[in-house]
């Protein structure tokens, strides 16, 4: 007997169909756009049912659904959904960029082309400080008195590598050699493939407020401007789930018992017991990290911290 399959139709979305193309902006000369994709929400609920087409299924059971799956971690039916962007960035940012090694990568060669001409300035407001509990962060930003001193030499340092460059191309130095005192300011661009699954792991680390500034602005572009476009539902359920919740260790829920109880003795003693709570011999407390980003939990939540 011969077995007959449904037809089988595309899936689009319109409200990402609309944007294929456009280039949002970031930074002063970056942009990231939407080439093309595969799969919607829609491709979730198929590819976790084993379906084909559109089925009997109401959207409020298809939006059950994938919240179920953020919620448990199913991640494999996210995989089901890709998507490939244009990007223009500046280098120093790539860098960071590149280390998620979970996507399709093809970049812009300085081997084979010119250098884009073109590189990331900084405001004199823009200059931030070194952090001093994140080694490799920042918090706050250098009197704007000083930042046009950074910024006029920043100006100064980019035309002079720029002429340099120029210099040893119009000479006939190889391009591969003649780029290789660009500073790391400079923009470069990559298209971009990547599965849902592994673009919101990306999005979630890259979004956080210790992320560097310049990355978390294009997580933002892609996450306001082509993910809640893309895939309404399954953003939603990461919000709820991922992006905007709070888990804890072990150790976090054991001191929660002693906290809920009213026992805050006990909560400081259980915390002294994780070596949590050295002191300085100012009677200040020694910074530990973990202790640092419980005590930011409990101020979420709003929770009085036991030792303080």
């Amino acid at each position: 007997m011969e077995q007959k399959f449904e037809k089988l139709e595309s899936i689009r979305v319109p409200e990402l169909d609309a944007i294929l193309g456009e280039p949002f902006k970031v930074l002063d000369d970056g942009f990231v756009r939407v080439v093309d994709y595969m799969g919607s929400d829609q491709s979730i609920v198929q590819a976790a049912r084993v379906s084909y087409g559109s089925g009997t299924k109401k959207i409020r059971e298809d939006k059950g659904l994938i919240r179920y799956l953020l919620r448990h971690h199913h991640t494999t039916p996210l995989e089901m959904c890709e998507i490939k962007l244009h990007i223009r960035v500046p280098m120093d940012c790539w860098r960071q960029w590149i280390r998620h090694r979970t996507a399709n990568v093809n970049e812009y060669s300085t081997r084979y082309s010119l250098a884009i001409d073109s590189a990331q300035m900084t405001g004199a407001n823009e200059w931030r400080n070194q952090s001093i509990s994140n080694r490799q962060g920042s918090e706050g930003y250098i009197d704007e008195i000083v930042g046009i001193e950074f910024s006029n030499q920043e100006k100064d340092l980019h035309e002079l590598s720029k002429k340099v460059y120029n210099n040893r191309i119009n000479a006939g130095v190889a391009r591969e050699q003649a780029r290789k005192d660009l500073p790391l300011s400079t923009y470069t661009e990559a298209y971009w493939k990547i599965d849902l699954h592994n673009l919101l792991h990306f999005l979630r680390l890259r979004l956080e407020t210790n992320a560097q500034l310049e990355i978390r602005k294009y997580s933002e572009t892609i996450a306001n401007e082509i993910v809640k476009k893309w895939v309404p539902i399954a953003w939603g359920a990461f919000e709820d789930y991922q992006l905007n919740a709070l888990s804890f260790s072990g150790l976090e829920l054991e001191l929660l018992r002693y906290i809920n109880s009213g026992d805050f003795t006990g909560a400081v003693l259980k915390a002294e017991s994780y070596e949590w709570l050295g002191r300085k011999d100012d009677g200040s407390l020694k910074q530990n990290l973990e202790r640092m980003e419980f005590e930011q939990k409990l101020e979420k939540i709003n929770i009085s911290i036991p030792w303080k």
